[in-house]
């Protein structure tokens, strides 16, 4: 990309204020979480705004196997169909990456963002065992052999393996059954590495101690995720960080900031979920349920946060 960055005292500061709003702590006890990230957003961003042809591959889908009915958690299709969907209108090449049982889920919020069916998905079946596997070495060959080549992967609440190598949920079940290996696409040489989750178990968190996941988070010591990030972002929900990744990434690069934002609005991020509930695709991850609910919180409470990230970034909203 040609660039025009906004490095200036006041977008930084801008940056940082949608940091804060993004890592509002909804209960779960992340402040320390988030103190420990601090500058993930800034640094995550400026990534994507400073590199020459960026292409970004976008990781997402928990399943939640004793849902109602089992299905992919509405936090992180939402925030990755904003995120693709603003990176297209600049012209940044994205592909979407998940696995079977939440793929639906993210086609879903894709069209629901207005994303041109045509988009690239990346698949990786639950069942596949290393980096070597034809499904995952496939991929790769992919990434690196595209024109240009992808520099970028955002895994937005993907969940990880633990030190143990165990996936688990916030309550420290065994999901690994229920999830692919999507590590062995997060973790590549040469390619940045942006981890986005809200509790610790997801790719990225690794970046954090341990100790200070287990200290903090109920089930911490066991659910926390091994695997590191260049950039980790951690927020109250993690959609909230796509859409602080977003807007940080309009003010670092005013010459795209309106089409990046074009399609963050209220009125969109409600077409999103309304869309995932209607169409049966994804439930609240915390009550299990079809809701226009994500984490237990209304989506009056979600358009909310959206509209003071809005103004944080000198934005106007739409309802």
């Amino acid at each position: 990309m040609t660039a025009a960055f906004g490095n200036s005292p006041e977008v930084l500061t801008r940056i940082e204020k949608i940091e804060n709003i993004c890592g509002r702590d909804i209960g779960n006890g992340i402040e320390p979480l988030v103190e420990a990230a601090k500058g993930g957003l800034l640094g995550a961003a400026r990534s994507i705004a400073e590199h020459p042809s960026p292409h970004v591959a976008i990781i997402t889908g928990f399943f939640i196997p004793h849902g109602t009915p089992p299905a992919a958690e509405n936090d992180g299709p939402i925030g990755c169909a904003h995120l693709a969907a603003g990176l297209l209108r600049v012209g940044i090449p994205v592909r979407l990456v998940t696995d079977p049982l939440c793929l639906n889920a993210v086609k879903v919020a894709a069209r629901a963002a207005g994303i041109p069916a045509q988009i690239p998905f990346d698949v990786v079946p639950v069942d596949a065992g290393s980096a070597e596997d034809p499904s995952v070495s496939s991929i790769v060959n992919l990434w690196k052999s595209a024109e240009p080549p992808v520099s970028h992967v955002i895994s937005i609440e993907r969940a990880g393996p633990s030190y143990d190598g165990t996936v688990r949920n916030i309550n420290g079940d065994d999901i690994t059954v229920h999830t692919a290996p999507l590590h062995f696409l997060f973790t590549l040489s040469e390619i940045i590495s942006i981890g986005i989750g809200d509790l610790g178990n997801e790719l990225g968190m690794g970046t954090l101690s341990q100790e200070l996941i287990a200290k903090n988070i109920k089930h911490g010591e066991r659910i926390a995720c091994y695997i590191p990030c260049h950039h980790p972002i951690v927020c109250g929900v993690s959609n909230w960080g796509a859409m602080g990744l977003l807007t940080a990434l309009a003010l670092l690069r005013p010459d795209l900031k309106s089409k990046l934002t074009k399609g963050l609005t209220l009125e969109t991020d409600k077409q999103i979920l309304t869309t995932l509930v209607n169409e049966g695709a994804a439930i609240d991850g915390d009550t299990g349920l079809q809701a226009l609910t994500i984490e237990t919180l209304p989506w009056e409470y979600h358009g909310k946060v959206l509209a003071e990230i809005l103004e944080a970034a000198g934005l106007t909203n739409s309802v």
